[in-house]
């Protein structure tokens, strides 16, 4: 109901989108200019630069930039998106919004976009539980780790004091080696932060970015996963593969980082689930257009 009264319409989304693109006032892209007009040519509003002349509107250059899709529906999806712990399907999000399947993959992925970017400036410090896992099912060949068919990637929880979760980040690697963990480390992780993880030995490369490294060993089986020093790290697991199972059946590998990003989105913000729609829209609003020949591409290089 709270959605409905401050986004119910596509005037209200147009004004919302105004007010967090321009929130000291329209500015013009191509002068700075602030003085203009706006024209209206039919459904479309566009702000007139009266220095320049330049022409533009509040999609123009954003995650929103060429989608015939009226706003209030953008900002339905935003909804569905952050609001639902276990993630929606581009095919159930089609029949909420009334949308072809194709047009609600490519606005699902655009908005993952818009989420695995803002991770990329997450950090996490103090305290921090490290596990590598693996998405992905069963293929003939060799089992184990570096197995075809499974996508490998790193999970890291931060906790508080008290030993509660606080921040997550989900991060695929080309492969569990030195390298991939001291790249992920310089990028993830605060200097200084006290990293637990198992025995496994590339996690030992978190200490050329800085951090403390404390390896526990686990062992192998179903007991390993119940190590009370992994506690929050492999519940995290557990409820990201049941969610991904459960809501999507099978990811494509190259999109593997878009529906992770969403799962580490989500959880660093759970506990403001009303702000998520103008926060999500604030950094769409800044990002680049994503047009579909890009979408289908890998967004990441092992």
């Amino acid at each position: 109901m709270d959605f409905d009264k401050a986004y119910g319409n596509e005037t209200q989304c147009h004004a919302a989108l105004v007010s967090w693109r321009w929130p000291g006032g329209f500015e013009c892209p191509d002068c700075g200019g602030k003085a203009h007009c706006v024209v209206t040519r039919g459904a479309r509003k566009l702000f007139q630069c009266n220095v320049c002349r330049k022409q533009t509107s509040v999609r123009a250059g954003t995650i929103f930039a060429s989608s015939k899709l009226p706003l209030r529906l953008w900002f339905k999806a935003m909804y569905h998106l952050t609001q639902s712990k276990q993630g929606i399907s581009s095919l159930e999000l089609a029949r909420r919004l009334g949308i072809t399947q194709n047009a609600a993959w490519k606005m699902k992925h655009k908005l993952a976009q818009v989420m695995l970017e803002r991770n990329a400036t997450t950090r996490l410090k103090g305290k921090v539980q490290m596990d590598d896992a693996y998405l992905g099912g069963e293929r003939q060949g060799a089992p184990g780790r570096g197995a075809a068919g499974k996508t490998p990637f790193v999970a890291a929880v931060e906790t508080t004091d008290d030993g509660k979760p606080h921040k997550i980040i989900l991060r695929r690697v080309g492969a569990f080696s030195k390298f991939a963990l001291r790249k992920l480390a310089g990028t993830a992780l605060e200097c200084g932060a006290e990293v637990a993880s198992d025995g496994l030995k590339c996690f030992a490369a978190v200490t050329e970015a800085g951090c403390k490294h404390t390896p526990i060993i686990t062992g192998s089986g179903p007991q390993a996963a119940k190590t009370p020093a992994f506690k929050w790290v492999n519940t995290a697991l557990g409820n990201i593969k049941m969610a991904i199972v459960g809501t999507y059946r099978a990811v494509r590998e190259k999109h593997v980082p878009r529906y992770l990003a969403e799962f580490e989105y989500r959880f660093n913000r759970r506990y403001d689930l009303a702000a998520m729609i103008p926060r999500l829209a604030c950094v769409a609003l800044r990002c680049a257009p994503m047009p579909y020949r890009l979408l289908k591409l890998a967004d990441f290089q092992a």
